[in-house]
């Protein structure tokens, strides 16, 4: 937008940006604008006053929305993976959130529409995957400095494995409709920083093969 906006503007933008994303999940992307200016109760003028560029910047500021969905569904428990158990944690309830999203991706739905080679849209999956890999990699940090680590653990690429086993999960969940790969991708990707633990025990690091051992052809 062109303009600063008020405090209660910027709360009725976000009003109607969060009754689009609502519109949009139930109706998909055949939803038109008049269903969302229904939904949000909304003028056609006040819709253009706060998304002159039409459908397409809705479509974004909507994406935009989901992308911050993505990592909200993964709090408390992403913002804190001090130890071991809050790891899995973090696991369980990524694999919870993509179960209950089945093979249907609301903000790659509507990166499509925009048009995922747009800057916007590009914009919109740069940021979302920095950001989750920083909060993965603070995670990691706070293992090294609490010795669970070794103080030369290769943070940054083991946050980026570690994000690009959960995005390749994802996929294969939209495909297939099975949630089994994104289940083993983190169990595995745990079990090899737990194998790097100058601390774990023989017992433990078995455990953690196990549970990094699912089958993943059913």
């Amino acid at each position: 937008m062109g303009h600063t906006l008020t405090p209660k503007g910027q709360a009725t933008r976000q009003r109607i940006v969060a009754g689009a994303s609502e519109v949009l999940r139930e109706a998909g992307l055949t939803a038109t604008l008049d269903d969302i200016r229904e939904r949000t109760r909304t003028s056609k003028s006040q819709l253009f006053h706060y998304f002159p560029g039409g459908r397409d910047q809705l479509l974004l500021a909507v994406a935009h929305f989901e992308a911050g969905r993505v990592l909200d569904d993964q709090q408390p428990y992403l913002g804190h993976l001090d130890d071991w158990e809050a790891w899995y944690r973090w696991r369980d309830s990524v694999v919870a959130r993509y179960r209950d999203q089945g093979d249907t991706c609301p903000l790659g739905s509507l990166l499509g529409q925009v048009g995922t080679a747009s800057p916007g849209a590009r914009a919109v999956v740069v940021e979302l995957m920095r950001r989750w890999q920083e909060h993965i990699a603070d995670g990691i940090r706070v293992l090294v400095r609490t010795g669970r680590l070794p103080e030369a653990f290769d943070v940054d690429t083991a946050a980026a494995a570690l994000l690009a086993g959960i995005q390749g999960g994802v996929a294969l969940l939209l495909a297939t409709g099975r949630v089994t790969h994104l289940e083993a991708a983190l169990d595995w990707g745990i079990a090899r920083l737990r194998a790097a633990d100058p601390t774990a025990t023989d017992a433990s690091r078995v455990a953690d093969v196990r549970r990094a051992a699912p089958s993943v052809t059913g």
